[in-house]
């Protein structure tokens, strides 16, 4: 038996390799920030350095196949940036487009890179240029943690865990300033949130920790200040590896579009929410969780999420001249768009990323995606999954088709400030659940039936 125990404990330990690193990326100039339209100055300095971390995970019998999760302390990617990113990997590391997930932690205390919110920031052509200049910086970085990831590959288990984490709050259904006195009389808050905190670890056999991946389903949203600053996410991540000295933490933004961390607006909130999140891993890794065998498969798909009729020419140049300030922002850059010989599109390439570890199933959605998915999605397959968001390409808020038919910020408006020319149309949830099943397929999982 004691023989039969040391085997068991001998594959698991060899069946896995995992290798980490982390980047700072904190711009070296004023830049301008992302995620909130108000902002009229760039940033004026750093609260806490915004990061890049790499983890790298392949078979031991079968090196060829690897996944490699990279964690963008970022409001976004785009899909060209990322396109950029993954061809660089591909060139210089012969990592395929599947096998690389550029996952967003989506502070709102970034830098504006690439068309992410493109109608939203009154940039000029010195900003302009910053902005250029930092996205090379980016796919440098990113390269080097990746290379630093892989080379550092070495032994290990993998093992799954889940915790939870209570500050989420559900912004459509709840009032901000109500929140408070609402929890303090103890009754509950209203609306749909996911406050599971899922987490994988990678341990040596030694046990000393070499990475762990978790997620949230929240916007990291707590500060609005000029300096930069990863907020929440990054505070967690800070706290996992303060106390994990050697280890890679990295947070993956789950689909958290319509949840916000509340109270919010001090940097006290914004660490007090880190640690919250930090305590939450660090309880769910003290625990027995599920060793991952060794079975690695990866697939990308892309869903064609159907949009409304765009507007005119015509429409756009008279919008282009009118007085509201962001749509004018969106025509004059759709009219560009035409200039250069683009057409309106009638869909939008959605990425859908699956990977297969074990028996468990990981996903990245791009888009900023509501709470709506990350409930339904894990029901579509059978045994664990893990839904992300925020990965790949960031275009768009992605409503279900709740949130679509309610409307509002995340069902239609906020579609102005990302610049596509029209709301998402009648049948994007199934649409986008169709491409998570038959990505979801081509890993191995099996989709539950209707």
């Amino acid at each position: 038996m004691a023989f039969m125990w040391c085997a068991i404990a001998f594959l698991a330990f060899t069946a896995w390799e995992a290798g980490a690193s982390r980047r700072d990326i904190t711009p070296r100039q004023p830049m301008w920030m992302a995620g909130y339209a108000g902002r009229t100055a760039p940033a004026s300095g750093t609260e806490s350095p915004l990061c890049a971390r790499a983890v790298a995970l392949r078979r031991a019998e079968s090196p060829r196949v690897r996944a490699v999760t990279v964690s963008l302390d970022l409001v976004g990617i785009d899909a060209e940036l990322a396109a950029r990113v993954k061809k660089a990997l591909a060139d210089r590391h012969g990592l395929a487009e599947a096998e690389v997930a550029l996952a967003c932690s989506h502070t709102h205390c970034g830098p504006v890179v690439g068309s992410t919110l493109r109608s939203m920031y009154p940039l000029d052509d010195g900003m302009r240029e910053r902005s250029r200049a930092y996205a090379d910086f980016l796919v440098g970085e990113v390269d080097l943690a990746v290379g630093e990831a892989l080379s550092r590959l070495k032994p290990c288990s993998l093992s799954w865990h889940e915790g939870n984490c209570g500050f989420a709050v559900n912004r459509r259904a709840n009032k901000e300033a109500e929140v408070v006195a609402i929890r303090q009389a103890g009754k509950p808050l209203a609306g749909p949130v996911d406050h599971r905190v899922p987490a994988m670890a990678a341990r040596t056999p030694e046990g000393r920790l070499i990475a762990v991946l978790f997620g949230y389903a929240c916007h990291a949203t707590t500060l609005s200040f000029d300096k930069w600053c990863a907020d929440y996410p990054g505070f967690a991540s800070e706290a996992l590896e303060k106390s994990n000295p050697g280890a890679v933490c990295a947070f993956i933004a789950g689909c958290g579009a319509d949840q916000n961390p509340l109270p919010r607006r001090t940097v006290a909130l914004a660490k007090a929410y880190g640690d919250q999140l930090a305590e939450s891993v660090s309880t769910a890794l003290s625990r027995p969780g599920k060793s991952l065998g060794a079975q690695l498969s990866v697939a990308l798909v892309r869903a064609p999420l159907p949009l409304e009729a765009a507007p005119s020419k015509e429409e756009l140049e008279k919008q282009a001249s009118g007085k509201e300030k962001y749509i004018a922002s969106r025509a004059r850059n759709l009219l560009a768009d035409l200039a250069a010989g683009k057409t309106m599109p009638v869909d939008y390439s959605f990425p859908v990323q699956a990977w297969r570890l074990g028996d468990h199933t990981l996903v990245f959605l791009g888009g900023e995606v509501v709470v709506d998915y990350s409930l339904r999605l894990g029901r579509e397959i059978t045994g664990p999954a893990w839904v992300a968001a925020y990965s790949n390409d960031v275009m768009a808020y992605i409503p279900s088709r709740r949130v679509l038919k309610e409307g509002g910020y995340e069902g239609a408006s906020s579609m102005i400030y990302y610049g596509l020319p029209a709301s998402w149309r009648e049948g994007v949830e199934e649409t986008l659940v169709d491409a998570f099943r038959e990505a979801a397929k081509r890993v191995g999982a099996t989709v539950s039936s209707r």
